[in-house]
């Protein structure tokens, strides 16, 4: 009689989201067809995508709240939320120092902008932007919200991790009373993942008004002219990703950096379609929990890196400066170049996750150190939504090997369980998006956290 057929070889029912990301690419490449043979229909589009694009966004405080609040409210030492927060961001700094440097030893050697005749008629649409820039103060008091609630209905990011942090840190001083708090905000949790799956079943058609938006507006006229900064600009984020991110996530975590982003290739795809990468934020939260990190580094340096981590948007600010400098025959110094980009960068914190926050953080910049340069902005524009790609997948790389990395510094890394999942052994829920029946690292450390209630 023949063997019946054993668990192991039993074959696993296809996910059904694979289809869905499936149809993503057949909508980018759709949209591209869309854009190139009707322009004028394809603009027309674009509320398609900023719909999608709004509906992500719109889960975005909820979902931070609810992962601090857990992470912080189960660790019983409020310095261990210190320590990962200082860690973190004193690597962002660094990273970021890394990224400028490159981006100012690229741009020296390409010379971008050289001879090239700028057209001062969008200057007025660049001043608009230029007209809103902060400085360092009204910054920093912009991170308090106007009341305890403004941070969840205005959808500031950094006021959500205030106001967040403080709820977490107070359900530590309350101790088990605190308990049933949170585990209502766990059960909060499990809901907003729920609906974020719901919607990202519109992620094809998001996918396809923005993409044949940009290419109707843009056409070839632009990608031609301005091919060195572009490919140049590329370039340089590749080789940051896997160079200089891929030796910092080997020496720090022994972890491979296409390992990596392999498992993270539906959170890319999803970028590139929406030029945002605040679109994969809730996201990368649970597969940064699910890969083995411990939801209180998750819950403190992903935001956190969100708004302080911008390793791709500094690569953008070095290279575009320099390319409207050199287009307008008034070539920066050194000393002027590390000033104005070291300005920008403060400037940008808070800015990750907003499509086209780069060239109004570059517009700002140039209008508060040299507003004669402001001119040059306006011939960039038309090429930017293409260089904001590059931007938003690089600083998300850059997001996910930062939380690795601090997790392997502070013990928080489960790299076994790293290597099943990136193996493909323990896959990643869909549907829940969340681990029901593991713990990630550190939680089982009696000294560190507090135990979870028979249920």
């Amino acid at each position: 009689m023949p063997t019946p057929p054993t668990t192991e070889e039993t074959p696993r029912k296809r996910d059904k989201t694979h289809y869905l990301y499936l149809a993503v690419i057949v909508a980018v490449a759709l949209g591209i067809l869309v854009g190139f043979l009707f322009p004028g229909f394809a603009k027309g589009l674009k509320p398609l995508g900023d719909g999608f694009v709004n509906l992500i966004k719109m889960m975005i405080t909820p979902i931070i709240f609810c992962t601090i609040v857990i992470g912080v409210g189960s660790v019983a030492k409020a310095a261990k939320v210190g320590k990962v927060g200082l860690m973190a961001l004193f690597y962002f700094i660094i990273m970021s120092t890394f990224a400028l440097a490159i981006g100012l030893v690229v741009g020296n050697i390409l010379h971008p902008g050289t001879g090239l005749h700028l057209n001062p008629a969008d200057v007025k649409s660049v001043q608009k932007s230029a007209g809103g820039a902060e400085g360092p103060v009204d910054f920093l008091l912009g991170i308090i919200p106007k009341t305890l609630v403004s941070a969840f209905t205005e959808g500031e990011v950094l006021q959500t991790l205030l106001v967040a942090l403080l709820v977490g840190f107070a359900l530590q001083k309350l101790g088990a009373k605190g308990t049933p708090i949170l585990r209502g905000i766990e059960h909060i949790q499990r809901l907003v993942f729920r609906i974020l799956a719901m919607i990202m079943w519109a992620a094809p058609i998001g996918a396809f008004g923005a993409i044949a938006a940009v290419v109707g507006a843009t056409g070839w006229a632009a990608l031609k002219s301005l091919a060195v900064i572009m490919i140049g600009f590329y370039a340089t984020c590749l080789v940051f990703v896997f160079v200089i991110l891929g030796i910092v996530l080997w020496l720090g975590a022994r972890v491979y950096i296409w390992h990596l982003l392999r498992y993270l290739g539906r959170e890319f795809l999803l970028i590139l379609s929406t030029s945002s990468s605040e679109s994969a934020l809730p996201r990368l939260i649970a597969k940064m929990e699910h890969v083995g990190v411990s939801k209180s580094v998750v819950g403190i340096t992903v935001p956190t890196g969100y708004s302080f981590n911008l390793d791709g948007t500094a690569i953008y600010l070095t290279m575009a400066t320099l390319f409207i400098a050199a287009a307008q025959d008034e070539p920066l110094s050194l000393g002027s170049q590390i000033g104005l980009l070291v300005f920008m960068i403060i400037a940008s914190k808070g800015a990750a996750g907003v499509s086209g926050s780069g060239i109004a953080t570059l517009a700002s910049g140039l209008q508060s150190h040299r507003p004669e340069l402001v001119n040059g902005v306006g011939f960039i524009l038309g090429i930017d939504r293409f260089m904001s790609e590059a931007r938003a997948l690089t600083n998300f790389a850059g997001n996910a090997v930062a939380t690795v990395l601090i997790g392997n510094w502070t013990k928080e890394f489960d790299r076994e369980k790293a290597q099943r999942v990136f193996a493909g052994q323990e896959p990643f829920d869909e549907a829940t998006m969340l681990d029901e029946h593991s713990h990630a690292a550190g939680t089982d450390d009696m000294d560190d956290t507090v135990k979870e209630p028979a249920r």
